[in-house]
């Protein structure tokens, strides 16, 4: 009696041991199958760029100076010419002072041998070195005073100051850019696309740019033109996209920008993760079973499925690697559909 006792016992622990092998194993991993969407499949170039206007201009000093003066102007308007920062010039107006002097002696030398010449006491040589050195003299002037319009910067175009760096006192160098002057509006973004997307990109294009600082809005815009050369360094080319008046975009701000290069309405959607070398995986009778597809435009999300699967087919995401063609799997995306229904029903019952 032990023994049959014993006998049955063991046979219930294989059976229940046989049953957790199969629920847990037996049935094949599991997996999440996705529907289909149909819409508008477009091709992108991605970019990144910075918002700038049309019109503008930055200044910054043709010499290395301290600043000394400086408008403070920001965000006033200032007709072209106006001047917006001086730099200390007190060495070169010393340097044109004794330049001046010495055109003044040798003013004087020149006319004292044209009197000596006159009266026959003075070769022509003299007076020749004397007109010579006077000339040389006067030109060092002008460029002299050329150079110390530099230490003044002024506006190149009418405009307004859009922003106004450097503090009196500091020491600027040629490279520094002190001022940007230029009209608030209309106003463009500079992008940088790949050599390699270059080829793709045409103008009047359209883009869709998105923003940190408008997390919530696609902002439109159009390809105005592209740059002729390209940053071989960098490997990119320059595309300014011509933004329109009521954009909120804002000078200065760094934005992505989507470059639409083809686009195909009501076209059969399939999460990118979903085809993997060519193909998908569809579950028939509790199998994954491979199933060829034709794809056409390749987004940042979705895929467009050219041929090869109906709008009712749900294949699996992430689609398995190849070696699990054949091999069962359970849709846990099913089981998870029908799991509300059942609690749903429990709790209709009476209480």
């Amino acid at each position: 009696m032990k023994l049959l006792r014993s006998v049955s016992i063991v046979g219930v622990l294989g059976l229940l041991a046989a049953g957790s092998w199969w629920w847990l194993v037996g049935r094949g991993p599991a997996v999440a199958t996705v529907g289909l969407t149909r819409g508008t499949a477009a091709q992108i170039v991605y970019a990144t760029g910075v918002v700038e206007p049309v019109t503008w201009a930055k200044i910054g000093p043709a010499v290395r100076g301290r600043i000394v003066a400086r408008c403070r102007c920001e965000g006033q308007t200032v007709a072209a010419g106006h001047v917006l920062a001086r730099l200390d010039d007190r060495e070169a107006r010393h340097t044109l002072q004794e330049l001046e002097a010495r055109r003044d002696q040798a003013r004087r030398d020149r006319d004292r041998q044209v009197e000596l010449a006159a009266r026959g006491v003075a070769a022509p040589q003299a007076q020749e070195r004397a007109l010579t050195e006077l000339r040389q003299l006067e030109a060092l002037i002008a460029a002299q005073a050329e150079r110390i319009e530099n230490y003044r910067l002024v506006a190149p175009l009418a405009g307004m100051v859009l922003r106004e760096d450097g503090e009196v006192g500091e020491m600027v160098d040629t490279a520094a850019v002190l001022y940007r002057v230029g009209e608030p509006r209309p106003l463009r973004l500079v992008a940088e696309v790949n050599e390699e997307d270059i080829p793709l990109v045409a103008v009047g294009q359209r883009v869709w740019i998105r923003a940190d600082a408008f997390p919530d809005r696609d902002l439109e815009a159009r390809v105005h033109d592209i740059t002729p050369a390209g940053d071989a360094v960098a490997k990119t080319f320059r595309v300014r996209i011509r933004l329109p008046d009521d954009t909120p975009l804002a000078i200065g701000m760094s934005v992505e920008a989507n470059i639409v290069v083809r686009e195909q309405a009501g076209a059969l959607l399939a999460p990118i993760e979903a085809v993997r070398d060519g193909a998908v995986f569809v579950i028939e009778g509790g199998r994954a079973v491979r199933r060829p597809v034709r794809t056409g435009i390749r987004g940042p999300r979705t895929v467009e499925i050219v041929a090869g699967l109906a709008d009712e087919d749900r294949p699996i995401s992430p689609a398995p690697p190849a070696s699990r063609a054949g091999g069962r799997v359970r849709d846990v995306a099913a089981a998870a559909a029908a799991t509300p229904t059942a609690t749903a029903a429990a709790q209709s019952g009476p209480r």
